[in-house]
């Protein structure tokens, strides 16, 4: 199933308008209107709001859909449309006034992601894959890196909100892959990190502990342009399976098995 060019148009024009209010209230946040949902995970009326705007829009455009959001949770739809939103991939970076975070929207047919949209508010880029159709960046034609090892790879990563889960098999994989890459860098949106893997920017990305709202848009950018997303055991269980490993196909024997030789 696909959705027309006028429905497409309209997605990107509600995603281009959230951005734009997180931008003004940006410019004045203050640090006491956060709220904690966990020691170290933050929400705040920006997310709230946005993510309202965001579920508002694409029910005008796709009546009946369901939902999966960041804030909101579940909504069952009446037909087979499911959106999967996060409406500021970053809320740390926000709050501190760190420019690193995004809007993630994804759009489903019967459980198959066919469109997926992350904003770089801050630097006005909206990256926007299509099922079979390719990934961009600005309306321009992206692809993953052609980095042939790990030696002369740029990855990214992330870390668990919670301080339990930052056990000692992560911080060997992290000092496993810092022996053998260029550089690595950790940078507060994974959102972002997969679709810089999909434009080139990043060689390769890997997490855990993540949700559905994080990274369903970034998958299929990353997979559209030419890339290779898995879990940690190779599979295919990527959106649901709080596993992510993203490159070019040529590198992710390798990363994946730094990453195995930890995750049984």
């Amino acid at each position: 199933m696909e959705i027309n060019a006028q429905q497409i148009a309209q997605i990107k024009q509600l995603v281009l308008e959230t951005g734009e209010f997180i931008r003004r209230e940006a410019a004045g946040f203050s640090p006491e209107k956060v709220e904690r949902k966990g020691a170290n995970d933050l929400v705040s009326y920006v997310d709230k709001n946005a993510e309202k705007q965001l579920t508002e829009g694409c029910l005008t455009i796709l009546p009946g859909s369901g939902f999966i959001r960041e804030e909101g949770g579940e909504l069952k739809g009446t037909n087979p449309f499911r959106w999967i939103i996060d409406p500021l991939d970053g809320t740390t970076n926000f709050v501190h006034g760190v420019p690193q975070y995004s809007i993630s929207l994804a759009l489903q047919y019967e459980e198959e992601t066919i469109l997926g949209i992350v904003y770089d508010v801050a630097r006005d880029e909206l990256f926007m894959a299509q099922k079979g159709k390719g990934a961009f960046l600005n309306g321009s034609p992206i692809h993953v890196s052609d980095c042939p090892n790990l030696g002369s790879a740029l990855m990214a990563t992330g870390f668990p909100y919670n301080k339990s889960d930052r056990n000692t098999v992560l911080l060997a994989v992290l000092y496993d892959i810092l022996q053998q890459v260029q550089a690595i860098r950790r940078f507060g949106s994974a959102a972002l990190d997969m679709a810089w893997v999909a434009c080139g920017r990043f060689d390769g990305y890997y997490e855990t502990t993540l949700n559905p709202w994080d990274i369903a848009a970034g998958i299929l950018l990353v997979e559209e342009a030419g890339g290779r997303v898995t879990d940690f055991s190779g599979g295919s269980n990527t959106l649901f399976g709080r596993q992510i490993a993203a490159c070019n196909p040529r590198m992710h024997p390798d990363l994946l098995g730094v990453i195995q030789a930890h995750f049984s």
